[in-house]
């Protein structure tokens, strides 16, 4: 029984008792008007009262599920917005966080792109001052690794002298039985150093002149040709 059948029932009752009163007035005579407040007084009195035991606990259950029900769909809707503000605020702190990244990562790679230009440059230019150096008959390995030193960028020496020393021990004599490989870096064929000077045979400056300008070339930098001679044995 819903709690309108219930109200209409507290309602019939009333009307009955207000009928029943108008009666007795009226075979006794007596002169008073129906009290019209009756119906109200009786409808908003408790409703319970007006329904036989048997049913009213189950009048108590079915408003006890209403409300039940009502609040659970109360506490599914909070919980559903919840739940769709902490999505919206956690995509929004991953956007800022990943853009943040991508920003530091571009900023990174800029910089490290300047610096081997800088390296690159300073070593063009260093090997431009190679016909500085006075000729001589002869060159200690130590005059050859001076001569490098000043015309390698600083960063870059380290690699450049890990290359030499495996190609030729900085003998800019040496020369491979088998392949005919010449010199510090072991060109092949040996007349790929006329481009950086008609003396190539005799100079070692030419031949470090010639193997920088490769390196550059070829894999940027000094560095970028050791690690590829790294993971080769060859560059």
């Amino acid at each position: 029984m819903s709690r309108i059948s219930v109200r209409g029932f507290a309602v019939a009752s009333a009307t009955a008792v207000t009928a029943v009163g108008s009666v007795v007035g009226v075979a006794s005579g007596s002169t008073a008007q129906p009290n019209n407040d009756a119906e109200a007084t009786a409808a908003d009195t408790t409703l319970l009262a007006d329904i036989p035991a048997g049913e009213q606990a189950q009048v108590q259950t079915a408003s006890l599920t209403q409300q039940a029900d009502a609040q659970a769909i109360a506490a599914d809707a909070s919980a559903k917005k919840d739940a769709e503000a902490a999505a919206r605020k956690a995509a929004a702190e991953t956007a800022v966080a990943k853009k943040a990244q991508a920003e530091k990562e571009a900023q990174e790679a800029k910089e490290a792109k300047q610096r081997k230009e800088a390296e690159q440059a300073a070593s063009r230019s260093a090997s431009r001052d190679s016909s500085s150096f006075p000729v001589q008959s002869s060159y200690s390995v130590a005059q050859i690794q001076a001569m490098a030193r000043q015309m390698v960028a600083g960063g870059q020496f380290q690699c450049f002298s890990n290359i030499v020393n495996h190609e030729s021990s900085w003998n800019y004599h040496a020369v491979n039985a088998s392949s005919g490989a010449y010199g510090l870096f072991q060109a092949l064929p040996a007349g790929k150093y006329s481009s950086a000077g008609a003396d190539w045979r005799t100079n070692p400056a030419t031949q470090i002149k010639w193997g920088l300008n490769y390196m550059n070339s070829r894999y940027g930098s000094p560095c970028d040709a050791w690690s590829f001679w790294q993971a080769n044995s060859w560059y």
